[in-house]
This record gives C-alpha cells, sequence and structure tokens, in this order.
C-alpha cells in the first residue's frame, strides 16, 4: 500500500507542524508520510515535546527543518498551519494539493508554566482532532 506523503508548515517549525507530525505518523503511519518543515529554522518547543508525551507520542527527536530541504520532494498534500507561513508560502509547488489549516500560535501564550502548557495543550488537541477529522474524510 502507497502511503501519501504529508508536509506541515509552520513559520518556525517548532510547535505547531512539529505536534501535527508527530501525531499524523504515530496514528496514522500506516496510511501516511509525515513530514514538517518551517519558512525559518528553530528548535523544538520543550512544551510541545512535553504535551505530545502526556499522548503518548514522542517528538523529543525531531528536529526543526527548513522549508528548503523539502525543495523538489513530491508531496501529495502540504498542509501549512500558521497565517505567517501562509503569507511567505500561499503554496507549495511540489504538492499535488495545498491545504490551510490556521492555529493559534503557541508562541503567544504568557503565564506561569502550567498556564503556557495548558495553552500548548489546547493547541495540541485542536490538530490531533484536526487530523482526525482530515484521515476520516480521506479513507
Amino acid at each position: 500500500m502507497t502511503r501519501n506523503r504529508v508536509l506541515f508548515i509552520c513559520t518556525h517549525n517548532a510547535a505547531r507542524s512539529q505536534m501535527a507530525e508527530g501525531y499524523l505518523r504515530a496514528r496514522y503511519g500506516e496510511r501516511f508520510e509525515a513530514f514538517s518543515a518551517g519558512t525559518e529554522v528553530s528548535a523544538v518547543s520543550p512544551y510541545a515535546i512535553s504535551v505530545m508525551r502526556e499522548i503518548g507520542v514522542d517528538i523529543s527527536g525531531h528536529r526543526s527543518k527548513l522549508l528548503k530541504e523539502f525543495s523538489g520532494v513530491e508531496m501529495d498534500v502540504a498542509v501549512v498551519v500558521c497565517d505567517a507561513a501562509k503569507s511567505a508560502c500561499p503554496f507549495f509547488p511540489w504538492a499535488k494539493e495545498t491545504i490551510h489549516a490556521t492555529f493559534r500560535n503557541p508562541r503567544e501564550f504568557s503565564g506561569t508554566d502550567d498556564q503556557i502548557r495548558a495553552g500548548f495543550r489546547e493547541i495540541r488537541d485542536e490538530i490531533t482532532v484536526w487530523i482526525d477529522h482530515y484521515v476520516a474524510g480521506n479513507a
């Protein structure tokens, strides 16, 4: 069985795209190959790693990747998960389809460690629900 290749794109490839890549791979890896990249390089957020671990998904070995690493690599779907990346990269030329599924920026959360972590959980849950619906629609 051929697996569909999905690339999640965000600005810094630090949280949203990393969580999406990890979840799709862990939950639906038999049907999809998951990747992520950013228009800029950063580091994977420790909060993203932590909240994904809570649902049994380990993204601690992930690294932030620049979008240009995927230049010329054919993808079935490119999913742009933030408005800034949508502006910088409105479509991915090597993808058969580009989807804009914007989620809030977890870098905007402030407060105590628990408050920030709670914000990351909300984003994680929004992303996982979106992925579950996307996969259900592509069964």
